[in-house]
């Protein structure tokens, strides 16, 4: 497939949108690498006890509340005050709370600048995806230019996974931090870097002229959350906020746990060979993810039926999760390997899917709020909920070792959510028009 035939400033905008959505990732993902190791030495807390596993599934669903409250606010601010004002503020502070997690203290501190970085992030996705949406408002461009600029996501997952593997190798050179040279501090510090040239060039590029020149004309209705439960919309909300949730809750209730399931199958190495193994396979996993971002890409201008677009990625997945955490995880390296290659293209592939969605069934006025309900309710409250729920099913699963324990857990979270998810789907409107709405 083409590559859409854009001017100079187009260009830019679509490389400062997929720089974006990559260190949105990069922020999200340090998560499930650090969390053993920082906990470990903040909690001094044995993997596996009840008040470890308490402590992960606080620091993986509590940033994510506040995400999804201030995420939804910030859907609402985009659509009152403008897409790129709130893109920029965004940008700073999930950037400065990123750089402030890597001097945490304490399990609590570290829980803290978690969710501020959760905040940042999720008000960033919203306010960029209906940005990019409304600057290409023709419709073959705009699925072609969202589609491959959400594919930059997987690659932040690819990055922050290196920048963990040479803090892991090389950390040693780096200066102390409290006395040590911990990996996990480094990966969260390095959180800023990426930042820094996204606030420097967004401040100058183009608000989104549908917006503008509603607002100029006086005829931008505001925005309510009490519209998307109009009966015109309705079944638009409530069905694609379950099928979003259930999306989230196959990447915290599964994909994000695989780098404390991973030492269990390499249990003869030494702890940093173990932490660059985990490295490896999270590698492979956003791999898969940014091949799954572009088969999507590539399918999403071809085929006329969103349902069936995202049918397919769930039917796949039904198969591929059993496999891969109820055998794969508990006994072959290689095979996880291969898996997590595959979990990742069906599981990712529907993030970028609902970056298309969801701008084609909300009209301007409600546009940031209803993308920011579906992404915030749904995926960063609801979805989320399900890494809660497999670190307290990890204490009660089969299994003779923490390591398996959690794998069993994993693997019914996440085959349950894609069966619901599945089963929802049959409900999910086709947007009418190619059009965006007015």
């Amino acid at each position: 497939m083409r590559l859409p035939e854009l001017t100079r400033t187009q260009w830019l905008i679509c490389f400062v949108a997929a720089l974006g959505f990559a260190f949105d990732i990069y922020e999200l993902l340090m998560l499930p690498l650090i969390v053993r190791p920082a906990l470990l030495e903040l909690a001094d807390a044995r993997p596996g006890s009840p008040e470890f596993n308490q402590w992960v599934g606080m620091l993986f669903y509590v940033p994510a509340v506040f995400g999804g409250i201030f995420g939804l606010l910030g859907g609402w601010l985009t659509d009152r005050l403008g897409r790129r004002a709130v893109l920029v503020w965004s940008i700073l502070l999930y950037g400065f709370s990123a750089f402030a997690a890597g001097f945490a203290t304490s399990p609590a501190m570290l829980l803290f600048f978690r969710c501020t970085t959760f905040i940042g992030v999720s008000v960033e996705f919203v306010a960029a995806i209906t940005w990019l949406a409304e600057l290409f408002p023709e419709p073959k461009k705009r699925e072609s230019v969202l589609g491959w600029t959400q594919a930059f996501s997987s690659v932040g997952g690819l990055m922050v996974t290196g920048a963990y593997y040479l803090a892991v190798t090389y950390g040693q050179s780096f200066p102390e931090i409290y006395g040590g040279h911990e990996a996990w501090r480094y990966t969260l510090i390095s959180g800023l870097i990426p930042a820094i040239p996204l606030m420097i060039i967004r401040p100058f590029l183009p608000e989104s002229p549908m917006w503008q020149q509603k607002k100029a004309a006086g005829t931008l209705r505001r925005p309510s959350i009490r519209k998307l439960f109009d009966p015109r919309l309705r079944r638009t909300t409530v069905v694609t906020t379950i099928i979003v949730a259930c999306s989230y809750g196959a990447a915290f209730g599964a994909l994000q746990h695989v780098p404390r399931i991973v030492p269990g199958l390499v249990t003869e190495l030494g702890a940093t060979a173990q932490e660059q193994v985990v490295s490896g396979v999270q590698g492979i996993q956003e791999v898969g993810g940014v091949a799954g971002r572009i088969v999507l890409a590539l399918l999403v201008v071809m085929l006329v039926t969103r349902r069936g677009l995202l049918r397919s990625f769930q039917i796949a997945g039904l198969v591929v999760f059993p496999l891969v955490f109820f055998y794969a995880a508990t006994n072959d390296l290689r095979m996880l390997q291969i898996g997590m290659f595959l979990a990742g293209l069906v599981t990712v592939a529907q993030f970028s899917f609902w970056g298309n969605y969801l701008p084609r069934v909300y009209p301007t006025a409600l546009r940031g709020t209803g993308e920011a309900f579906a992404a915030n309710i749904g995926g960063r409250m609801l979805g989320t909920f399900a890494a809660l729920v497999t670190t307290t099913l990890a204490s009660y699963a089969p299994g003779e070792s923490p390591f398996i324990k959690l794998a069993f857990a994993a693997g019914a979270v996440g085959t349950a959510v894609y069966a619901i998810g599945f089963v929802a789907s049959f409900w999910l409107p086709e947007p009418g028009q190619q059009d965006l709405p007015d």
